[in-house]
């Protein structure tokens, strides 16, 4: 059956968001069950870091191959591939009896978790017009913040000992999904039309990604992203253990985890807008400062309404920064390597999301509060914030290589 532009970017931009969905409940599902982990497994707070970097450590090389799979045999079918692999090993996650086990299945989640991303990004923005691309990405990137919310949701239904909750949820509905991809998902029509023409030799990954007037490019995407997934990540997967720490109860950790997966779905929605129709330096250069202050007030926040507005603060504005930088990559690059583009800049961010969680764990290991951890973050967002502004600068300027759609 035919269908009109509009109803393809519909029908793309609803399927990416509800795998997104998934892939947040995936993403958060580990940083949720933490204390049900550590307590199941005999985890000290250092080994617990591992537990977190090692999905994280899966999305680096995931992200990259996905990116560069995707430019060679189609967006759709790498998309479909990698939520079958980040579903099995989901559950498999709740199978595993030692820390050896627990790191292979969550490695090979992230694996698959970081392949998704590269296509749903690609394939959001390749089905919407020039005057919506960022929107159609917002919209769909805002399933990732939801899921995690729903993962919020499970975890205030069980206790310490019911951690495999989130798992059995994180990895049967990609299963179930899976084959609604097979049946309804368009294949980009970038895609489909670059591999059609086969006329024009495939650039290396070398040449996409570093041309004449695009290695900076690249290389301010690159250290936006690092900084920034930093931060995501270091909220993402130690703020419930921290506010646990503060003393807060459980279900009280569970709402402001909640607090901020939703203020990180309004961040995606809203930056996706306000990109296709504000000045995009000014956009950055609040979203940026609003991320230094509700780290400021996370913490500094010892009531549980102070620390709930602090979350939401902190979700909407690091969410906010990061889909204008996946909206802004699939613009920089052509359609034969746009998919390895984003999933370069992906994949580089990852760095951050490794250093993150990592760098958290070992700082609270030592006696560092919530506090000095908060403050420690503060550089690594300046600098993303002056990349991020720099490279508009360029692209404004036309110093970047303008994509064919």
């Amino acid at each position: 059956m035919n269908r009109s532009p509009k109803g393809l970017t519909v029908i793309t931009v609803l399927l990416c968001f509800v795998v997104a969905l998934l892939e947040g409940i995936d993403i958060q599902s580990a940083g949720i069950a933490g204390p049900g982990i550590a307590a199941a497994f005999g985890l000290d707070r250092a080994q617990m870091g591992w537990v977190f970097s090692a999905s994280i450590l899966g999305l680096l090389p995931g992200a990259f191959l996905g990116g560069l799979m995707a430019d060679r045999i189609g967006r759709k079918y790498v998309l479909i591939g990698s939520v079958i692999l980040f579903g099995c090993f989901s559950l498999i996650t709740t199978a595993t009896w030692d820390l050896p086990g627990l790191l292979v299945a969550r490695f090979m989640t992230g694996l698959g978790l970081g392949a998704a991303l590269p296509n749903l990004i690609a394939l959001s923005s390749e089905s919407a017009d020039d005057s919506a691309r960022a929107t159609a990405v917002s919209l769909m990137y805002c399933g990732v913040p939801l899921g995690g919310a729903l993962a919020s949701l499970a975890s205030l239904f069980g206790g310490i000992e019911n951690w495999k909750l989130v798992f059995h949820v994180g990895g049967w509905t990609p299963l179930l999904v899976a084959p609604l991809l097979h049946v309804l998902l368009p294949e980009s029509a970038a895609y489909k039309g670059q591999a059609q023409t086969g006329t024009t030799p495939r650039p290396s990954v070398w040449q996409g990604l570093f041309r004449e007037g695009q290695a900076l490019s690249t290389l301010l995407l690159w250290v936006s992203c690092f900084f920034t997934l930093t931060v995501v990540y270091m909220l993402l997967n130690w703020l419930p253990s921290l506010l646990i720490g503060q003393g807060f109860t459980r279900p009280q950790a569970g709402m402001v985890q909640l607090l901020l997966n939703l203020g990180m779905a309004a961040g995606s929605v809203l930056a996706g807008l306000l990109l296709d129709r504000w000045r995009a330096s000014l956009l950055v250069s609040l979203i940026y400062i609003g991320i230094l202050v509700s780290l400021l007030a996370l913490g500094r926040s010892s009531d549980l309404t102070g620390m709930l507005l602090a979350g939401f603060a902190a979700g909407f504005f690091v969410l906010a920064a990061q889909l204008i930088l996946y909206a802004l990559a699939p613009q920089l690059y052509p359609a034969q390597v746009r998919a390895t583009g984003v999933g370069s800049a992906v994949a580089v961010g990852r760095l951050g999301s490794i250093s993150g969680p990592l760098i958290a764990g070992q700082m609270l290991a030592t006696g560092a509060g919530a506090s000095g951890l908060m403050l420690a973050a503060s550089p690594g967002i300046v600098i993303a914030a002056v990349g991020l502004i720099v490279l508009l600068r360029q692209r404004n300027a036309g110093l970047s290589h303008s994509p064919a759609p």
